[in-house]
């Protein structure tokens, strides 16, 4: 519990700080959504999601849950300072004027106890209600409300929380594998998800759980995180957006000036593959421009 919360003070203490650098944003968005971080796991993809964080400028940045995972602290203490950079460049986003919000989801469920406060210009709240550029309502929320496992038998939730860092400790291994062969990064985990039809349903059902309630609350659609999968499509009238996670699958939801929403698919860019095969990009183009 101490080294959740020593965690939680990081993101939290408006006092931390960190080297402010010289950030040249090359992408601007009116609203940007990630969520599912998992900041203390060395699953967290912090390098990557660093990259995406200097390249990235929007007006509002929305932290949709598991930004900190309290769960894996609690077991083992690991804070690399890739993750502490990661908080320290949101604290800036938020001292730079972009409005950041905080939806605490059930891995960082300890900062429920501070909603309705503001921490650094983050402000951490328990949902939200967001307007598009268009017009549109859109309800946020982490998600987990949505889930029989986490709801009903917590325990078999933690259980598979450690099977789920077994797999990611494996995929570690393969995509290091990978690396020296020249191949980008793949997720395991997300592929044997995708592969198990009890899986595949629970995402299904999730998603049109979430979404029945949207319908409920008056709004035009919802985004969401938790399930670790990107989505954006229609669910009976109901727009159903799912920022996806930065431990498999490196995605984040955006906002475009107009209210056009996408999802953007970090794993694809140069910074996000394996630092091996990143050192070794300049040589192999210099290889391949030298071929006939």
């Amino acid at each position: 519990m101490r080294a959740a919360a020593t965690a939680a003070g990081a993101l939290l203490d408006p006092t931390a700080e960190g080297g402010e650098g010289a950030d040249t944003p090359s992408r601007r968005y009116r609203t940007v959504w990630i969520s599912d971080l998992h900041l203390g796991t060395p699953g967290c993809q912090a390098e990557a999601l660093l990259d995406f964080l200097r390249e990235v400028e929007c007006e509002q940045l929305f932290l949709v849950g598991d930004i900190i995972d309290g769960w894996q602290l609690r077991r083992s203490w690991y804070w690399p300072q890739a993750h502490n950079d990661v908080v320290q460049k949101l604290l800036r986003k938020a001292r730079k004027g972009c409005r950041v919000f905080f939806v605490p989801g059930n891995h960082d469920e300890f900062a429920r106890k501070y909603l309705n406060h503001n921490f650094g210009g983050i402000e951490v709240v328990k949902e939200w209600v967001h307007e598009t550029a268009d017009g549109r309502k859109l309800w946020i929320t982490h998600g987990d409300l949505f889930d029989g496992v986490i709801q009903c038998a917590k325990w078999l939730a933690h259980l598979g929380d450690t099977a789920y860092e077994i797999t990611l400790k494996l995929n570690r291994y393969l995509n290091h594998l990978r690396a020296k062969f020249g191949l980008p990064y793949w997720s395991l985990s997300k592929y044997l998800k995708l592969k198990v039809k009890r899986a595949v349903s629970y995402v299904s059902d999730f998603e049109v759980a979430v979404a029945r309630e949207a319908r409920k609350r008056g709004v035009q659609g919802v985004v969401c995180g938790h399930i670790h999968h990107a989505e954006m499509r229609d669910i009976d009238g109901i727009l159903y957006c799912n920022d996806g996670d930065w431990v498999e699958s490196l995605t984040a939801l955006v906002e475009h000036a107009d209210g056009t929403l996408e999802i953007l698919d970090w794993s694809s860019t140069p910074a996000s593959l394996p630092l091996a095969l990143q050192k070794a990009r300049p040589a192999l183009a210099k290889v391949l421009e030298s071929q006939p």
